[in-house]
């Protein structure tokens, strides 16, 4: 193998595809990055097993080939050799000389025969969509998915297909988000899958927003194709809870606020909330909400902010920092909240957006102590 690149292209091709190699892994090829010299340049790829990423850059190829080199210290290289040709060559099955300027290294690696296979899938009956949308799905919903593992499936991010909308739900039983956004390509076949936030935040880092994204599966494997990098990852097993259930259709209090003054309102008063609860009372009324904290080994804080409000007054408590994560994603400066009970689901959407997706996050409530 042999050939040469420039310092940014490779840089860019191992920072792709270093997001999949595992930093701990009892399989010493996994720790590497797959080099390929081909006609159309320079093939990197990486895998947990569960994740696999490739991604090919320009580069003058004078032979074809392919070895696997450790990828942490290949990127440390790149980054610190200066901005010139990189001249690649191989002796033998393992060994690796790159040359830049007045530097010269050999590196020892892997036959690339010790490389996992990627997963077999097929993009015959492919959907496309833009990288646009995906992107916009997975920024606003992939935050709710659950990290604890005691219940796997809310691990993963549902993902729905239908025949002209895509939706992305995830919950980790305390918060929700879910987002609903028309299909712009090609429909893919209808499907429900479970996929890994990990693998969807690879398509956030990948991909361009403009680029065409071609979406294809197999049984328990899906792969997201542009024209120069491809994402595969494995799919969450099992039915996912019917989420439906808990979004709630007959609340009649609603509270329209700035979401700035009260993100900030919430942030003040968790400096004062219980580190094992978060908890903070919210008193809506005519005109207000009135934010209170009482700690018994800390001490307590109040503040008072100007909301637009319809409906009984209201006395709810909230896990502050849910209620911060789901704000943050709200893509207006002004949010809607709605309420039925201080033991009832209270929902948060977006005000006045102008886009043709529909975004809805819920957060449960915590029982107040009187």
């Amino acid at each position: 193998m042999k050939f040469t690149i420039t310092r940014e292209q490779l840089a860019e091709g191992v920072g792709a595809v270093n997001a999949a190699v595992p930093a701990k892994t009892t399989l010493p090829v996994l720790a590497n990055v797959l080099l390929e010299a081909t006609k159309d340049g320079l093939r990197l790829s990486g895998t947990d097993l569960d994740i696999a990423v490739a991604t090919t850059v320009p580069a003058s190829v004078d032979q074809e080939g392919a070895i696997t080199l450790p990828a942490r210290k290949l990127a440390e290289l790149v980054r610190e050799l200066p901005s010139a040709g990189i001249r690649v060559t191989t002796q033998g099955e393992q060994r690796v000389t790159i040359e830049c300027g007045r530097s010269k290294f050999k590196l020892l690696g892997l036959p690339r025969e010790e490389f996992p296979a990627f997963p077999q899938v097929s993009f015959d009956k492919a959907g496309k969509t833009t990288a646009r949308e995906l992107q916009k799905l997975v920024a606003h919903v992939a935050f709710a998915a659950s990290t604890e593992e005691s219940r796997p499936i809310l691990n993963g991010v549902l993902w729905q297909l239908g025949e002209d909308r895509m939706r992305m739900v995830a919950t980790n039983g305390h918060r929700l988000a879910k987002m609903e956004v028309p299909i712009q390509g090609a429909a893919a076949e209808a499907a429900e899958l479970i996929v890994p936030p990990k693998a969807l935040e690879q398509l956030r880092k990948l991909f361009s927003p403009d680029d065409e994204v071609e979406i294809g599966r197999s049984e328990n494997h899906l792969g997201f194709r542009s024209a120069t990098t491809v994402v595969y990852t494995r799919l969450i097993e099992g039915p996912y809870p019917n989420y439906e259930q808990v979004i709630p259709r007959e609340n009649d209090k609603v509270a329209t606020a700035e979401k700035a003054a009260f993100m900030a309102a919430i942030r003040r008063m968790s400096i004062v909330a219980s580190d094992q609860t978060h908890r903070i009372r919210c008193s809506f009324g005519e005109g207000s909400c009135k934010m209170s904290v009482t700690t018994p080994d800390l001490g307590e804080a109040q503040e008072e902010l100007t909301v637009t409000y319809e409906g009984e007054p209201l006395d709810i408590g909230f896990n502050a920092n849910y209620l911060l994560e789901v704000m943050k994603y709200m893509p207006t400066d002004e949010i809607r909240m709605t309420f039925k009970a201080p033991e009832r689901a209270a929902t948060v959407e977006p005000v006045g957006w102008d886009d043709p997706a529909a975004y809805l996050t819920l957060v449960m409530p915590l029982r107040l102590l009187d």
